[in-house]
């Protein structure tokens, strides 16, 4: 392992300037977060001091422990002690927070973690509500909107004085389709409920079949008018069913409340499609949409009223309020601006305040939560980011940069989870792991500053100058997909050809409609397989095992070994642990705060009875192997439909994966890649990838692009929207949209080789306003 000792201390700025935030006196306290024998997950007792007041980057594969040491180590315990100390009183009521393995921690300061889930999918919250600029919108438009329409919480859609009283400020109404809530042909008792949940024999279809206000053996289609009001329209009431008195809810109401309430990207795949089915969304026909009641709706400044403000890309909307001159108001303004210039700063200009919070992505929502931050007066906080440039062009990735150096200025310690070479070398002190992932991982490579690291013999050191080249030779189209006359969101009409039997590429700054021409126009197509970072639906139960098949035949192979059945080996079924179910852990759910997972201290965690765990295969039990790396496993089984699971598994990189993780610790980008290792299995002709370098190590690209080659050498066509510059240089074809975000977008900006990009723009309309032209040469060029 590189030693240390000669880069532990020598950590600056880029430039070589001390931040003035770290110029403090031994008064201060400590300088450093010291770790000391840290052993979290697979972490080998390192021994670290991480500067204080500095920005500390942490690299190395995915696997290697960073996100053990930053978010469940340092992070973990800072909180830990913070919310021991504010909720002593109710300890006794639920287990205490696990301590992170480790020996020591001193000179912790309260930590924020701000990461990349994505923001809650209320349809009311909004970037605006998000970041509180619309609340002081709303304080600019309640003192000097004319006429004037009442104070600012008047201007609220979520509050009843300023609402639309026909939508209840949702900007929506709803129609409901009576054919898509039951089947008047049948009986209840024949299924005739269409509504999900209320299967024949379910509780919810026995408080209706029992109610007593009709006969469940009779058809819907025969129910008097009363009777059909009742099934479909009577509100709550308490009815007696058996002993018990229950409450009843018409199926028209009970959908609007379960289901119409929430946000439509939260809802389980099979309950969205049919809500898609039974209800007809229309704009508001009274507020337009714009969620607010008339007289709000009339108060105006210079022109235009606060729904008309809040729909406006942001970019745009501080251009108008930098026009506004109102001295009473100064202030207010003036803050309100400032937000939204670091809303554009950070490359979120494109957004707009009424944009709903649940259609962020990881990467965006992240970068509005850090905005919330950055006005804050808090100092001396420590501020932790999980992969920050998510999501970002090069060309927005330096502003990111300017973001967190300003939090770093302000006197705060900022922890940086990263891959990007961009960020890496503007960081004051660098903390590398690995050498491997997993079991091969956990160990402290270098801790120094960035000269230090390119002079060190690490994987990162090695990988951090490294340039992949242009292609000597593109592949030859085999065919295209075209899309024609694309007005999704804020495209522009655009018509383009997508090659196919080729790699392409499909670029654009954050915003600029990459997403809305591949996923909008190509991504459900016949033959196209979408393999993106959404959330991988599933129980706490779900785990690389189960998601992939995999568990099938490792039960079946330990049901064959022992002369069992192969139920025993599901921790959902007969070999389950009673204390906890199977699940491993014992969660309490508390009112006032967010529940408490701990051990369960009947399976100590390994999922199953004693009987079961007493079952061997090559003399491993079932919950040793469930504990295994997909690589491990993989020569644990060396044949049959296990291994080839494996070998999947291990081609797309994630062979540090363990078999039993629950699928909600995966990152976007592990998420992925679990994805496309199933979908390999399936014949397809064409596979679309978003960002799949997200959360891939600078060594790891060069295995995905070996990956996305065999992909296409075996005949397939592979579509990327791609930001990091590796992929786009060894693309055989380029889309650029552009050539700004939002209203900016929305256009082709170039199509062609990479070697047309980079090259003259003469003869290659779009090159010279291409702003990935501008980074891949200078990427290519090394400059």
């Amino acid at each position: 392992m590189p030693a240390e000792a000669d880069h532990q201390h020598r950590t600056t700025t880029p430039g070589g300037t001390p931040p003035e935030a770290a110029r403090h006196t031994a008064a201060d306290g400590h300088h450093h977060i010291e770790v000391r024998g840290a052993r979290e997950n697979n972490l080998r007792g390192i021994d670290v001091d991480i500067p204080k007041r500095r920005l500390t980057v942490f690299t190395g594969v995915s696997g290697s422990g960073k996100s053990s040491l930053v978010f469940g180590t340092v992070a973990a315990e800072s909180q830990r002690l913070i919310n021991e100390t504010y909720t002593s009183f109710i300890q006794s009521f639920m287990p205490p927070p696990n301590r992170p393995e480790v020996d020591a921690l001193r000179g912790l300061s309260a930590a924020i973690v701000v990461d990349q889930e994505r923001m809650g999918a209320n349809s009311r919250s909004t970037v605006g509500t998000a970041t509180d600029a619309y609340t002081l919108l709303r304080i600019v438009f309640s003192r000097i909107g004319t006429p004037p329409a009442g104070p600012a919480h008047a201007f609220s859609f979520n509050n009843a004085e300023g609402m639309c009283p026909t939508c209840e400020g949702l900007g929506q109404v709803s129609e409901i389709d009576v054919d898509q809530v039951v089947d008047r042909s049948l009986s209840l008792d024949e299924g005739a409920v269409l509504v999900p949940g209320y299967a024949v024999d379910s509780w919810p279809w026995k408080v209706l079949a029992e109610s007593g206000f009709y006969d469940p053996a009779k058809k819907v289609a025969e129910f008097t008018d009363t009777e059909l009001h009742d099934l479909l329209h009577k509100p709550t009431t308490k009815v007696k069913i058996g002993t018990s008195n229950l409450t009843y809810e018409g199926l028209v109401p009970r959908i609007q409340r379960s289901f119409l309430s929430k946000d439509r990207e939260s809802m389980q795949p099979h309950v969205r499609a049919y809500v898609d089915r039974a209800v007809v969304f229309a704009t508001c026909p009274d507020c337009a949409g714009a969620r607010l009641n008339r007289a709000v709706l009339e108060s105006r400044i210079d022109g235009r009223n606060i729904a008309e403000c809040a729909a406006l890309q942001i970019s745009d909307l501080v251009a108008f309020l930098r026009g506004v001159d109102a001295p009473s108001v100064a202030p207010a303004l003036a803050g309100l601006v400032h937000l939204l210039d670091s809303l554009v700063e950070i490359g979120l200009g494109y957004l707009s305040l009424d944009r709903t919070s649940g259609t962020l992505s990881g990467g965006e929502a992240q970068r509005v939560k850090m905005v919330r931050h950055l006005g804050s007066a808090l100092s001396d906080v420590t501020y932790v980011f999980d992969e920050p440039t998510t999501g970002l062009h090069p060309h927005d990735i330096q502003r990111m940069n300017g973001l967190l150096l300003r939090l770093r200025d302000k006197g705060n310690t900022v922890l940086v989870v990263e891959h990007k070479p961009e960020v890496i070398e503007m960081a004051d002190h660098v903390v590398d792991l690995g050498p491997g992932a997993g079991s091969e991982g956990g160990v402290l490579q270098y801790s120094g500053d960035v000269a230090g690291l390119r002079a060190s013999d690490t994987l990162t050191g090695r990988h951090l100058g490294h340039r992949a080249a242009l292609r000597t030779e593109v592949r030859k189209p085999t065919g295209q997909l075209s899309v024609e006359h694309a007005t999704l969101h804020n495209l522009k009409d655009v018509s383009v050809d997508v090659p196919l039997g080729v790699l392409t590429v499909v670029t654009g700054v954050a915003g600029s409609g990459k997403s809305s021409l591949i996923h909008g126009h190509l991504a459900h197509r016949d033959g196209v397989v979408v393999a993106d970072q959404a959330p991988i639906r599933g129980s706490r139960r779900s785990n690389p095992a189960t998601y992939t098949g995999l568990l099938s035949p490792i039960r079946t192979a330990f049901a064959k070994a022992n002369g069992v059945k192969p139920a025993l080996f599901s921790a959902n079924s007969a070999g389950a642990c009673p204390g906890c179910n199977g699940v491993g852990l014992v969660y309490t759910d508390l009112a006032m705060m967010a529940g408490v997972a701990s051990v369960c201290e009947q399976c100590e965690g390994r999922r199953y009875t004693p009987e079961v765990l007493e079952y061997r295969l090559d003399g491993k039990n079932i919950s040793e192997v469930l504990g295994m790396s997909a690589a491990e496993a993989h020569a644990f089984f060396p044949t049959g439909p296990a291994h080839r699971i494996l070998s999947r598994l291990n081609d797309v990189g994630l062979g540090y994966l363990r078999l039993g993780q629950p699928l909600n610790t995966l990152s976007g980008g592990e998420r992925q890649r679990l994805k496309l290792a199933i979908h390999m299995a399936e014949k397809s002709s064409t596979y679309i990838l978003d960002e799949p370098t997200t959360g891939l190590h600078l060594a790891d690209v060069d295995k995905l692009l070996a990956l996305l080659d065999r992909l296409v050498d075996d005949g397939n066509s592979v579509i990327v929207i791609e930001h990091h510059l590796a992929v786009m240089a060894h693309a055989d074809w380029i889309i650029d949209i552009g050539p700004g975000g939002g209203h900016d977008g929305g256009q082709v900006v170039f199509t062609g080789t990479p070697a047309e990009l980079v090259g003259s723009a003469d003869g290659h309309p779009g090159a010279e306003r291409s702003l990935t032209a501008h980074h891949l040469r200078k990427y290519i060029h090394g400059s």
